[in-house]
């Protein structure tokens, strides 16, 4: 069956490099509400496909915070044809590779083939994702594997530092909670309740479909033949929007360093200011000639490690600081923090460093597309996340035309708030530094 006529298309043209070489994306919609995005690249020979559903930890409460991350491992345990061995023999055989990842807001299942073993892989995608049995038995073994899991991050306290910055900067909120979730939820999950949530939240409107690679001209023919007639309403789900709580968590552990992470109301990826952000948090600490790196590692000796980042949801965000110090060194790297900080809202950044950003900045974005899975994976945010695509020449025009003075208001919108702080350390206490309110004013 051909099921060609059926579909909303849009198509998105891009010119990339002096040349004009064309980069063609192209969107459709199944009869279902299943969106289909996919690229072709006609001069790799291999394929990477993703299933991208929109939902994570999220869409949990505190008692079943952890499901959306259990889900994502059991579709990987066997399906009505398939074990757990078979399904990862099958890839092997091919020279393939398969993953999944879980985040808040959405749970990715891809594969990475060539060319000419699409429809295998296809196929065992929708294998996994329609066909999973979720036995019991399984069930109690990836229980442990989970709590593994769980444990080697709570073991590694530059992890889950992170973790409690957003606990204490989204508290009593769904994003302010772990992805893996909590042991105590993992040991009252069985069957049903997995089964139950994935239903309700494995739904057509929500599943993205993204392709890029060498795709053959029916590629859309051959998914919509797995997917097409796909029907399930689950349930409506509005997530609330977070109000950023600049909470303070700290704990004891026996470590060799205080790990720190400072946390600030964010933008959402929806944000007209988004490209200004990105390039803001390069500066400040994205990289090696950032100001966090050169003055707090290369100057002062403070650190090994020490950073920013940004996490952009689709209604919120966060930006946080991170640094890995020395016991007794706490208070000396949170006075330099705040000043950096400080130094950036009151005067923003120089000329020379803009002109810098904007080079890392396009040099990352485009060097990042010679990877299909880096095209499959801003075909499949961008759709589920914005519902568009923007070409490269907007993504550069939008990054050329950012100013200093839109990184000054940027820096000044989001450095003059209270702060959040998680602190993991050998004597877990809360720095005398810290002041919440430092930068406010």
């Amino acid at each position: 069956m051909i099921y060609w006529g059926y579909f909303a298309e849009n198509t998105y043209k891009t010119m990339v490099g002096r040349k004009g070489t064309s980069r063609v994306i192209h969107k459709h919609t199944l009869p279902n509400g299943v969106r289909v995005v996919a690229e072709h690249i006609p001069h790799v020979r291999s394929v990477t496909l993703g299933l991208w559903v929109g939902t994570g930890s999220r869409y949990e409460a505190v008692d079943n915070n952890g499901i959306s991350h259990f889900i994502e491992h059991m579709l990987f345990k066997g399906t009505k044809k398939r074990t757990a061995r078979q399904l990862a023999e099958t890839f092997d055989e091919i020279g393939g590779q398969v993953n999944a990842f879980t985040s808040k807001e959405m749970t990715c299942y891809y594969a990475k083939v060539l060319d000419q073993h699409l429809d295998i892989a296809l196929e065992v995608l929708a294998d996994m994702f329609f066909e999973s049995t979720f036995q019991a038995e399984d069930v109690d073994k990836e229980r442990k594997v989970i709590e593994e899991e769980i444990r080697m991050v709570e073991d590694t306290p530059d992890d889950i530092v992170h973790d409690w910055l957003s606990a204490a900067a989204m508290e009593n909120h769904s994003l302010g909670l772990p992805i893996l979730g909590h042991r105590d939820n993992l040991r009252r999950f069985d069957r049903n309740a997995l089964v139950t949530f994935r239903d309700e939240n494995y739904t057509p409107d929500r599943l993205v479909i993204a392709l890029a690679g060498h795709l053959p001209d029916d590629y859309l023919d051959r998914v919509a033949g797995y997917f097409a007639a796909w029907t399930n309403r689950g349930k409506e789900d509005r997530p609330t929007v977070p109000q950023f709580t600049s909470g303070v968590i700290h704990r004891k552990k026996e470590t060799e360093q205080t790990h720190l992470c400072l946390g600030f109301p964010g933008i959402s990826i929806r944000d007209s200011r988004i490209y200004s952000l990105i390039l803001l948090n390069n500066l400040v600490g994205g990289n090696m000639s950032s100001r966090l790196f050169q003055q707090v590692r290369e100057e002062r000796g403070l650190a090994y490690s020490v950073y920013s980042y940004f996490s952009a949801y689709s209604d919120s965000g966060l930006f946080i600081l991170y640094v890995g110090t020395g016991q007794g060194q706490e208070n000396e790297v949170l006075h330099l923090l705040f000043q950096i900080l400080d130094e950036v809202r009151q005067h923003g950044v120089t000329e020379k460093e803009l002109h810098k950003g904007k080079e890392q900045l396009k040099g990352s974005l485009m060097m990042s597309l010679e990877s299909t899975n880096n095209r499959m994976s801003r075909l499949g945010k961008n759709e589920l996340l914005l519902g568009k695509h923007r070409s490269l020449d907007e993504v550069v025009a939008a990054v050329e035309a950012l100013t200093r003075q839109d990184l000054l208001e940027t820096a000044q919108a989001i450095f003059s708030h209270p702060t959040a702080l998680s602190v993991v350390s050998p004597d877990g206490a809360i720095p005398s530094a810290y002041r919440r309110d430092a930068l406010v004013g």
